[in-house]
């Protein structure tokens, strides 16, 4: 039986049999790619209490990627003001969040983009120190020493690949990696090797994959953490939105090339 495709999203409940939930409730979580969904797991699904912001940012800055953001780089990469900060794919749902919290931490925050239209958001928009366009440099060890002259401190990964290759012969002693995805390396039948492992042992660098379910725990304090920061403007958030559940496919898609700029969002309808 053909079911449809699973995903995050933002839905208003029609008709309810759990008592958490009633007819008129604004939720996040997950759905499916259709314009009417049962939810037989409502432990998936969390009642919207703030819809004085755009109801998109629950798949997005106040969803699922926030939370990853702030999890990954709170949590995990255990950060420390005037560290050193790399993120890759940083124009992404993610990755433009984690640079803004690292500039509120007081980090120094390079990131790096596929497009000089992103390496803009992440200068001017975004507020990071500096940022480069990985498909213009020949050498990625190189661009990574220009900008990191000292080496880094914490790398929140997102790509994988040549980028973590090149990013390990940068760290510093005791440096962090947070491990969040490896997008280069999904649609690949034959993934990259990496072959500067042997950094980690030598700088003693810590690297952890992490999955945001894990940290669910923290959702009451992430907002409470964010949504102040939204409001005053010390956060802003870019989404790239497609209009029309037919266009939900190609947008996928645009997804995997680098395509989208920003929180890829699929608007199923809009009252």
């Amino acid at each position: 039986m053909v079911q449809p495709v699973p995903g995050y999203g933002v839905a208003r409940v029609l008709e309810s049999g759990h008592p958490n939930f009633k007819k008129g409730d604004l939720v996040w979580g997950i759905t499916g790619w259709e314009e009417y969904s049962l939810i037989t797991a409502p432990e998936t699904c969390f009642k919207i209490e703030h819809a004085d912001v755009p109801l998109s940012y629950y798949t997005g800055l106040l969803g699922m990627p926030g939370l990853t953001a702030y999890a990954g780089f709170f949590e995990v990469c255990s950060p420390k003001k005037g560290e050193t900060v790399f993120i890759s794919s940083a124009a992404g749902a993610v990755g433009q969040l984690v640079g803004q919290f690292a500039k509120l931490l007081g980090c120094y925050v390079v990131g790096s983009a596929g497009s000089k239209e992103k390496v803009d958001l992440l200068k001017n928009k975004f507020g990071f120190d500096d940022a480069f366009n990985y498909k213009e440099e020949l050498d990625l060890d190189a661009a990574l020493k220009r900008c990191f002259p000292e080496g880094i401190d914490i790398y929140f990964e997102n790509v994988g690949g040549k980028m973590l290759d090149a990013v390990l012969l940068n760290m510093k002693l005791h440096g962090r990696i947070t491990v969040c995805g490896m997008i280069s390396q999904y649609s690949l039948e034959q993934p990259d090797g990496v072959h500067n492992l042997l950094n980690l042992l030598r700088k003693r660098v810590r690297m952890e994959g992490f999955i945001v379910y894990d940290y669910c725990h923290l959702y009451p304090k992430f907002l409470e953490t964010v949504l102040p920061q939204i409001k005053e403007g010390k956060i802003v958030y870019v989404e790239d939105i497609a209009e029309g559940l037919e266009n939900g496919p190609a947008a996928l898609v645009g997804v995997f090339s680098g395509r989208n700029a920003g929180k890829q969002v699929v608007m199923v309808s809009c009252e």
